[in-house]
């Protein structure tokens, strides 16, 4: 098996923290020309985009050819998207909204093969180069990062208990669901927000744990990095499409305003 990169940077193996962006639009080319922009990784989000299984494995082929490593959050905490997703050939599986030591046991077990876990076990696929890598089966387990999303003030009070579940190999606060959990919907720069995003880096280094997040620009992700996140994500392809698109039409909207009026012959 080739080397999880994204999973040997959580171990520490960058000196710096890792930084990428979110796959929203469904589209390889995009994919593909984000692995070249510098990210360390690209999350393929099927969570909430229309992103399905034969979608992501034309994700995960476009973000192959790329310095870049791909990350896939699945839509919900479930053994046969688990399985589906892994034998398409993801390495690095994001479980979202986790709420307890016990459903991130569960989350790991979906990812090991007997007699760690409960993956189911088939021959030919992607991730085993279709049936070619003849090391796979043994691999496999020791291969596969395990991502755990928290997304309640509930789940980050649990972060120590959840943090010690054997596999997992980092914790992810998702800063949009945790405020809207706080009541604070929308608000992710307000203060009390913002001090337990903060106090989840703390309890994560604690626990002897990396941590990462998605902050909507760079100034926020900025402040995240003071915090001691080590891996961040900042907004995501469709973000930086239509928010580049609105700059470049606002401006030109602007000076066409500006303009003296054209000549009438």
């Amino acid at each position: 098996m080739e080397p999880n990169a994204f999973k040997a940077g959580l171990a520490g193996s960058h000196d710096a923290p890792m930084l990428g962006t979110w796959l929203m639009s469904a589209a390889p080319a995009v994919a593909e020309a984000l692995g070249f922009c510098g990210f360390d990784f690209l999350v393929v989000d099927m969570e909430h985009s229309p992103i399905d299984a034969a979608e992501t494995i034309g994700l995960l082929r476009a973000i192959a050819g790329t310095p870049c490593e791909p990350v896939v959050r699945i839509p919900w905490n479930d053994q046969i998207v688990v399985k589906r997703v892994l034998d398409s050939g993801a390495r690095s599986v994001m479980f979202p909204f986790v709420q307890s030591a016990e459903e991130a046991a569960a989350a790991v077990s979906y990812t090991r093969y007997p007699p760690d876990g409960v993956r189911g076990v088939a021959a030919i696929h992607r991730a085993s180069r279709y049936g070619r890598s003849s090391d796979y089966l043994r691999g496999a387990n020791a291969g596969i990062a395990v991502v755990i999303q928290l997304e309640t003030p509930e789940a980050i009070e649990l972060l120590p208990r959840i943090a010690a579940v054997p596999g997992v190999d980092s914790l992810f606060v998702g800063p949009g669901d945790l405020s809207a959990a706080m009541g604070r919907i929308g608000e992710v720069a307000h203060p009390e927000v913002q001090a337990l995003i903060a106090k989840a880096a703390r309890d994560a280094h604690a626990a002897g744990k990396p941590i990462g997040i998605v902050g909507g620009n760079p100034d926020m992700v900025a402040r995240f990095l003071g915090y001691g996140y080590d891996w961040v994500a900042v907004g995501s392809d469709l973000a930086m499409l239509t928010g580049r698109a609105g700059d470049w039409i606002g401006a030109i909207r602007g000076r066409a305003a500006g303009a003296a009026p054209a000549a009438v012959y």
